[in-house]
């Protein structure tokens, strides 16, 4: 079964790639590696904001993590043509903004890996991080970058 009818059988729909909030391209190619920018979460079309461990919980930020993900393989479909040349996801950078002793970002981040994996199978087996911050910009809940291999 290809990626895109995964996505169809998800009920998800790829957005287009966000333009940019400052100095920087949202992908860069090199290799058979892309690197796609920090993407924040979304909810109905603006930035979904708050603070775990203060006003939101893990279970809103595994919904904002899946949100971003679905974000991130909009950018992944444009930089690349097509979510079936993707050889694997190689690794997630998960940046959530949370109090100093929120300490769940793993189960927050959780929501974006989960969905990778659903879609992508053994290929989306990924490295990844998950930070706490104090801040992201524009007060995202949650900011994700990927890096995947493509062929």
């Amino acid at each position: 079964m290809s990626i895109y009818d995964k996505l169809a059988e998800l009920n998800i729909t790829l957005p287009p790639v966000a333009a940019p909030a400052a100095a920087y391209v949202p992908f860069v190619q090199t290799g058979n590696l892309v690197f796609l920018s920090g993407h924040i979460a979304r909810k109905d079309g603006k930035v979904w904001t708050g603070q775990f461990g203060k006003t939101m919980t893990t279970a809103e930020g595994q919904a904002a993590a899946r949100a971003v993900a679905i974000d991130l393989l909009g950018t992944l479909h444009a930089a690349v043509g097509d979510l079936n040349r993707v050889k694997r996801i190689v690794k997630l950078m998960s940046l959530v903004n949370s109090t100093a002793d929120f300490t769940e970002q793993h189960l927050v981040t959780n929501g974006a890996s989960e969905l990778i994996g659903q879609l992508f199978g053994d290929r989306g087996a990924h490295a990844r991080s998950a930070f706490g911050v104090a801040q992201i910009p524009m007060g995202a809940c949650v900011e994700i970058e990927m890096i995947a291999e493509v062929g």
